[in-house]
Formats: C-alpha cells, structure tokens, sequence
C-alpha cells in the first residue's frame, strides 16, 4: 500500500530507537504456552520463513503479499529502512519462530489520517504462520502478551491498537478474546476494517 500523506507523517519524529521504545531489547515475556519473544526480522535470516507465510492462502487473503521472495523482501525493508515507526518481527516461542509481528506507531501511521488516534497509541498487525498453531487458542493468549508487553515497555503509551480486515471474522475474534475492544468501522485506502483497541488500564490510587 502506497504512503498516505497525513498531517501525522509530516511531524518531525523523534530519534528513530526513540520511537518503539526499543522493541529489539524487549526480551522474552511468560505465557501459559512458553516464553515468547518478539525478535526483528532479518531479512536475510527470515525472508524464506516470511515469504511461505505469506504465500499461505489463508494469509493471502488478507495480507496481499504472496509470490515470490521479492515481494515480502520490498515489504520488509521498506519498514526497515524508514525511521523506526514500525518493526518487523518474527514471534518465537520456546525458540520456535512461528508468527509474524509489525509493532508499529499508529499516531505516526497513515491510520491516523482515518481514525482518531492519540499520542504513543501502539499498533500491530500479526499472523501465525503455520496451519498447525492455528485453531489452538494461540492467536489470542500471544496477543494479550504483546498487548501486556506494549504497555509495559512503552509507558507513554495508553493504548494498543489494531485494524483488522472487517471479513477476517477469525481475526476480529481473536483481538476480543485478548481483551481488545471493537472501537468502530474505518475506510481504509485498501480496506474496510475494524478499529480495535486495549486500554492501559489506570492504576487503583485510592
């Protein structure tokens, strides 16, 4: 999807290590299904792994990056030579890679040209890559951990988003069932999505 000029784009960001807090020096997080960990993608590493996935039909549909190696390679490094306001990563449980991750930031997205978005709202794009992780209940257990991560890595962030297609019924599911809320229906450039979003919860002072 082409770049859509917003007012958010032309901001002058912060130091591009500033802008996810450092998503790469994160470290692993526990689940119920192991200890998890988002790692950066690669390409040179990742890009056979990225690609099968994409080429998957079921991701296909929605992702619209199947074919050969060169066309998740220009995805994956146009995100990598830009100024850090969205990371690829792979999600590795138990030492498995088994996901694909994009933690990006919304207000610095063309998402914000379409929605209203506040400063430091964090958003993600995810996938599980093989046939036999899905159906599990994975999907939902790995989004509440991230969504937990975010909001503990990112203190200035108040709030985890996502966009999902409104066809992706599966994927809508999964973002409830890990405690994200549908917010509203957004047209999107390639799209007609769903707004979803997690609040930090505020802390009980009294």
């Amino acid at each position: 999807m082409a770049p859509v000029e917003t007012a958010a784009d032309s901001r002058t960001p912060p130091a591009a290590s500033d802008l996810l807090d450092h998503v790469g020096g994160w470290g692993p997080t526990s689940t119920p299904a192991g200890a998890f960990h988002l790692v950066p993608v690669q390409v040179d590493r990742d890009l056979t792994l990225v690609c099968r996935w994409m080429n998957d039909p079921a991701v296909a549909a929605f992702w619209e990056l199947a074919g050969p190696d060169s066309v998740t390679a220009r995805h994956l490094r146009r995100q990598l030579a830009d100024d850090g306001r969205s990371v690829p990563c792979l999600g590795v449980l138990e030492g498995r890679p088994m996901s694909y991750w994009e933690i990006y930031r919304a207000d610095l997205d063309p998402l914000a040209a379409h929605c209203p978005v506040r400063p430091h709202d964090t958003g993600i794009h995810f996938l599980v890559g093989g046939r036999a992780d899905r159906g599990r209940g994975l999907g939902s257990l790995l989004l509440r951990a991230v969504a937990d991560l975010i909001l503990d890595r990112r203190p200035a962030c108040t709030r985890v988003v996502a966009e999902p297609d409104l066809r992706n019924i599966a994927s809508i599911a999964t973002f409830l069932s890990a405690g994200f809320r549908f917010l509203a229906e957004i047209e999107l450039p390639t799209k007609r999505a769903a707004l979803m979003g997690r609040d930090r919860v505020p802390c009980d002072l009294s």
